[in-house]
């Protein structure tokens, strides 16, 4: 499996490119339409769907509904769908089904751009197999290389990495002839398209275009709060509406989460914070109290918008907007995820005009300032 990097806004550009590069190459895909509207009814193993339902998913997503089964059947696939959207689960889902748990032996590549998309699959790889006894291991920069050596030499089911794009290439020569591959991603750069060329045989073409998506559900509004300095008071008077629901509050640094996480107990507020200078252990900790419940705000940063895959909650405030209007989605897709609905508040200074103005004409929508019964809204 490979992922590739953003490039394309849209589904447009996508079919653009898709057709240029493969002009007279129409016998090259095969298509796939069935649609399963739950979990249930894939076929799926029962330990599997234990998993799954455990990680908090309810119903199959878009991307979910079409493309595990062809991806569980030893179909090769290319996926594309937006950020947010469950790509991530849909393929674990699809390996874990086919793996032989009684051979431990690498059954599965998983190749990422990032290695905080690497450390994610791996979550979630882990996560969803927690009943099968799935072995993973992803081989990220920055670690001990011998460690990597012994862990994988020890045995493991699925091995997660992060190659270079050129390194592909070399990685798919030793590969046996007769694998599987897919490709999920929210674009497809050229690049990644020659590779399917290459390597993929009558792939199936599942495409889940960015309208069927998106912030469908989720009320947005904006809170204009001038100065950087008047958030704070700003949020403490929220407060008491975020404690109904399960809420979310971005902040853009490591040391604000620290610092916000500070002022609001200091006011006993109760809050829960989690952010990547933790010990994953701690993290994973911090994530159990807050999606059973017993802790219903949370503070944290874009490194971890994509692990919060928390089915309840209903409210996500960007104390700070995020620094690139993408990574909007990745905050707020979460609260009205797959059917559910939300509301998203985003604290705007002065100097947050222009990158509002941005996020609306990047998604083509507009923002409302937030009315004051806000709790009905919920």
């Amino acid at each position: 499996m490979a992922g590739s990097a953003t490039q394309f806004d849209d589904a447009r550009q996508f079919d653009q490119a898709l057709s240029e590069i493969l002009e007279g190459h129409d016998e090259f895909f095969t298509s796939y339409d069935e649609v399963y509207e739950s979990f249930d009814g894939m076929g799926l193993q029962e330990n599997l769907l234990r998993g799954i339902y455990a990680y908090g998913f309810e119903k199959p997503s878009a991307i979910q509904q079409r493309g595990i089964v062809p991806f569980c059947k030893g179909l090769d696939v290319i996926q594309q769908a937006q950020s947010g959207t469950g790509k991530t689960a849909t393929f674990c889902s699809g390996v874990l089904q086919q793996l032989d748990v009684t051979l431990v032996q690498c059954q599965a590549l998983v190749l990422a751009p990032t290695r905080e998309l690497a450390q994610q699959i791996e979550k979630v790889m882990r996560a969803l197999g927690d009943y099968i006894g799935v072995k993973v291991h992803a081989c990220v920069g920055g670690t001990s290389v011998l460690d990597d050596k012994r862990i994988l030499q020890a045995g493991v089911h699925v091995v997660v990495g992060t190659p270079g794009r050129d390194q592909i290439y070399d990685i798919f020569q030793l590969l046996p002839p007769k694998i599987q591959v897919g490709v999920f991603s929210a674009t497809m750069p050229p690049e990644a398209l020659e590779i399917t060329r290459k390597f993929m045989s009558k792939p199936v073409r599942i495409l889940v275009k960015r309208d069927e998506l998106t912030l469908e559900g989720i009320r947005q509004f904006y809170v204009d709060v001038d100065k950087e300095e008047w958030k704070f008071e700003t949020l403490c008077d929220l407060y008491e509406t975020l404690a109904i629901t399960q809420s979310v509050i971005f902040v853009n640094t490591r040391r604000k989460v620290d610092w916000l996480t500070e002022k609001m107990r200091s006011r006993d507020h109760t809050v829960s914070a989690t952010h990547g200078d933790m010990d994953q252990n701690t993290r994973d900790i911090i994530m159990r109290e807050f999606r059973s419940g017993s802790s219903r705000v949370l503070i944290t940063t874009d490194l971890l918008a994509r692990g919060i895959d928390v089915q309840q909650v209903s409210l996500v405030i960007n104390f700070d907007l995020p620094t690139q209007p993408a990574n909007y989605l990745h905050r707020i897709g979460r609260s009205g995820r797959f059917g559910r609905k939300g509301a998203a508040i985003n604290f705007v200074t002065r100097d947050d005009e222009k990158m509002l103005a941005d996020i609306q004409k990047f998604y083509n929508m507009v923002v409302e300032e937030l009315p004051s019964n806000l709790a009905d809204l919920l």
